[in-house]
């Protein structure tokens, strides 16, 4: 009776004082913090459990004062599709943002001097391709064949109090590349799991035998998503 008790005890926030509904309560390291106050922080924060209540109070006036930033950004460059990085070049301030109303969703805006590096990671899954024979069983084809599919993700390193990193992925959906045995292929045999090539890496997922396959960079939308990756990095 005590444990259920406690479950539907109301609850507080420490932050604004309203009451927390049930289920809708989030943790802090010493309070309680509700769903709109938890709404206002930076989504790139991720500490939020082992946080005290007063640094969650530092971090939601640091977050209203950012408000003011983004209301004075002016864009002269953009990157990505869904997710989107700006640059205010003439500021020297860039933000990240998920959505086209910036002043409801608050992105943080960083100075360029707080940025401490930037990674471009190009993650690839591989899927045998195969046909039915007269039988109805599923075989390979000779040569086998393969579909490949990329995600390009950019990770920008940055000196704030509240998070160390912003990582987005550039491309809405795949990149999709069908191999049917006869593509470009000569990348190094000895690759290990992943690859560093001309400033970014490609993570190899589902992959057997890596002396033999196809060369992404063959593919347009493949090369212009490592390039956008690499015009962000410069």
């Amino acid at each position: 009776m005590g444990l259920f008790g406690k479950l539907f005890d109301k609850k507080e926030c420490s932050i604004c004082g309203g009451e927390i509904g049930l289920l809708g309560n989030k943790k802090l390291e010493d309070g309680n913090l509700c769903k709109e106050c938890a709404k206002k922080l930076s989504p790139w924060f991720d500490d939020r459990r082992h946080s005290t209540v007063e640094q969650i109070a530092a971090q939601l006036e640091y977050r209203e004062a950012n408000k003011e930033k983004v209301a004075a950004f002016s864009t002269t460059r953009i990157f990505g599709e869904s997710t989107k990085i700006m640059l205010d070049e003439d500021h020297g301030v860039f933000m990240v943002a998920t959505t086209r109303n910036y002043a409801e969703e608050n992105p943080d805006v960083i100075a360029f001097s707080d940025v401490t590096g930037v990674d471009l990671d190009i993650d690839e899954d591989r899927t045998e391709i195969t046909r039915t024979n007269a039988e109805g069983e599923e075989i390979s084809y000779n040569p086998p064949r393969y579909l490949y599919e990329y995600d390009f993700y950019v990770t920008i390193f940055v000196r704030n109090p509240y998070f160390d990193d912003i990582r987005f992925k550039l491309n809405n959906s795949s990149v999709r590349i069908e191999d049917n045995g006869n593509l470009n292929r000569g990348m190094n045999r000895n690759m290990g799991m992943g690859m560093s090539k001309g400033g970014f890496t490609i993570n190899f997922g589902g992959m057997s035998n890596m002396n033999n396959r196809m060369e992404p960079e063959s593919n347009v939308d493949f090369r212009e998503y490592k390039a956008m990756g690499e015009e962000i990095k410069a």
